[in-house]
């Protein structure tokens, strides 16, 4: 191990009680867990419902669910009964963090709310709430999807082309944006705590999250007051700024300065076009989007892909071949930045953030419903006849229901 370097991550000693399920919340508790967070996943008695979300399925689990629950343990509880609430009652004695993302007032259904119980019994405790629209406001309470909150948001009307219409980001951007902003609001709590010593609630939603993440079509609408459209691969306020075919595979491009539009046409082998008054300057190219696309997809055609795109990155023109999966997998750079991880046969993507002295890692796979039920249940003081009793009413789990 390299002097200096703290294997326990940078999150060591936090504990976390993962109330969630789905994506948005346990993206969120992933992260903490692969920076060294202590991660104790609480499901109810059916269970995360994404364990279903398949296939593919492997060693009992779906790829949907493994693909973001790896570094924590499992523990079945039934939290609409008493018994289950003195379980997380105790398990929350020590916690820094509770998360959840339950339809807004069902804590406060169960009477655990957190104004009501947890806020004065737990005084340090922050406490996250995951929701589609906030508890308030004319859709406060309404469940929500990532989808559905893309489409309220305005994600979709800007998604596809002038052909296609709206389409959904193939990717749930705005339920793994949610994750991220829910881990920043969660170590912004941390760190305000240290000072105040106390907890506080932190919100964040889907449909907020979507708002958020409008740029720049929301800016140029607030200049604009135009309604901004469907684009395709074009940046609206960008050229080049798209995909492009090539003699091989497919290239994209995303030129910012005049500097990289000169070295662009260095290496396309027509350098006199970066002195065209109709390319001159971002605007002309922009307004001239239609001449400039023709005339790099001429110059294109007989290129390779994945060769132009690293001649042109090695110039710092930002230039990428468009990969599948498997070959950003294969890829030598994906290698290098350890962007795929394996522990026994689990293989997922790998740690984003890279920290010199306290590593982030990829310790333990996702866990099976109720794996640590027992052991969990055991660190926080029950005798083993007791745990016994808890699983045989149904308040504590080993299997799902």
């Amino acid at each position: 191990m390299t002097e200096g370097v703290d294997a326990g991550g940078a999150l060591a000693g936090f504990r976390v009680i993962d109330l969630t399920r789905v994506l948005g919340g346990p993206y969120c508790t992933q992260i903490l867990a692969d920076n060294g967070a202590e991660v104790i996943k609480v499901e109810p008695p059916q269970g995360d419902e994404v364990r279903d979300w398949g296939p593919p399925f492997k060693g009992g689990l779906s790829a949907y669910f493994a693909g973001v629950n790896r570094n924590k343990r499992a523990v079945g509880l039934d939290l609409r009964t008493s018994e289950g609430q003195e379980v997380l009652f105790r398990l929350l004695e020590d916690a820094d963090v509770m998360i959840d993302n339950f339809k807004p007032g069902s804590l406060e259904r169960w009477g655990i709310g957190y104004e009501d119980v947890l806020q004065e019994r737990f005084p340090r405790l922050i406490y996250c709430a995951i929701t589609g629209f906030g508890a308030d406001g004319p859709f406060g309470g309404f469940p929500g999807y990532d989808a559905v909150a893309q489409a309220l948001s305005g994600q979709i009307s800007v998604n596809g082309t002038p052909e296609t219409g709206p389409i959904r980001l193939g990717i749930p951007i705005v339920d793994l944006a949610t994750g991220l902003f829910a881990a920043i609001g969660v170590l912004m709590a941390a760190e305000e705590r240290r000072r105040s010593g106390c907890g506080q609630r932190v919100d964040a939603s889907l449909f907020d999250t979507g708002v958020a993440l409008l740029h720049p079509q929301a800016a140029n609408y607030f200049m604009s007051g135009k309604t901004p459209l469907p684009t395709g691969d074009s940046h609206p306020n960008i050229s080049p700024y798209d995909q492009y075919p090539t003699g091989k595979g497919n290239l994209f491009l995303a030129v910012g300065n005049e500097r990289q539009f000169r070295y662009l046409w260095e290496e396309l082998g027509r350098p006199e076009v970066a002195d065209d008054p109709r390319f001159r300057r971002n605007g002309d190219r922009v307004e001239n989007r239609a001449v400039l696309n023709a005339l790099i997809a001429a110059a294109l055609a007989d290129r390779d892909a994945e060769e132009v795109s690293r001649r042109l990155l090695a110039k710092g023109v930002p230039a990428g071949a468009v990969l599948t999966i498997p070959e950003m997998v294969a890829h030598p750079h994906t290698a290098h930045r350890e962007m795929v991880v394996e522990i026994d046969d689990y293989r997922g993507t790998g740690l984003p953030i890279k920290f010199s002295r306290t590593p982030g890692a990829a310790r333990a796979t996702p866990p099976l419903y109720g794996s640590s039920t027992r052991q969990v249940l055991g660190e926080i003081g029950y005798a083993d006849d007791e745990i016994d009793a808890l699983i045989d009413e149904g308040a504590a789990r080993v299997e799902r229901a």
